[in-house]
């Protein structure tokens, strides 16, 4: 896990979150570029001073986490985050590429039922489903965008969860068990100028 990582997420609501995922970065701690428990307070600065020193943070890093959780969509920063992300931005004669993007789901009370449920197809074939009105529309804009789709049903038109969509959710418990492989999938997403997928940086 030698990418450089930004983390995107409501303090008030998922610092714990935050945290749990640096803290378990261990020696890769030290390509995290956002914030952590040692960051400046930056509550009482003007939004260009805070907008400007997010986007310092994000510049150079190739992978950004989102942290999923109720309250996000009350976030000021979160949007604008994943929107500066995905768009390659010249910066002194330097055009950066744009990020892998990984979302986590926060486990809330022992369980990610707030925003997960299971899908009965049919078929036969169960699914997650997700309770997508509870993220930005630049996360939903970004989901099941795979170009061309690849189904893992063709009946019932099931897409991979890792692979089908640009932007992938992640159980908060899984994601940080195996850290290095979603946060390597979401690189790898990235590269050849994101060919894969069709990627929508602005909505």
């Amino acid at each position: 896990m030698t990418h450089e990582t930004f983390i995107s997420y409501k303090y008030s609501d998922a610092v714990d979150v935050r945290d749990r995922i640096y803290e378990n970065m261990g020696e890769y701690a030290k390509y995290y570029r956002g914030e952590n428990g040692f960051s400046p307070n930056k509550s009482d600065d003007s939004d260009d001073v805070i907008w400007n020193y997010l986007k310092d943070m994000i510049w150079g890093t190739s992978v950004t986490i989102v942290v999923l959780s109720p309250e996000m969509l009350n976030s000021s920063w979160i949007e604008d985050e994943i929107s500066y992300s995905l768009k390659k931005i010249s910066r002194d004669g330097t055009q950066s590429k744009r990020n892998g993007v990984v979302a986590v789901i926060k486990k809330v009370n022992g369980s990610y039922n707030w925003f997960k449920h299971t899908i009965n197809h049919p078929d036969g074939h169960t699914s997650n489903g997700y309770y997508e009105d509870k993220v930005f529309k630049i996360i939903r804009e970004n989901r099941r965008n795979q170009n061309p789709p690849v189904y893992i049903c063709d009946r019932c038109r099931t897409i991979d969860g890792l692979n089908g969509s640009y932007i992938a959710y992640v159980e908060e418990d899984e994601f940080i068990r195996n850290m290095d492989k979603y946060i390597e999938n979401a690189y790898q997403k990235s590269l050849n100028d994101c060919s894969g997928y069709i990627v929508k940086p602005t909505v």
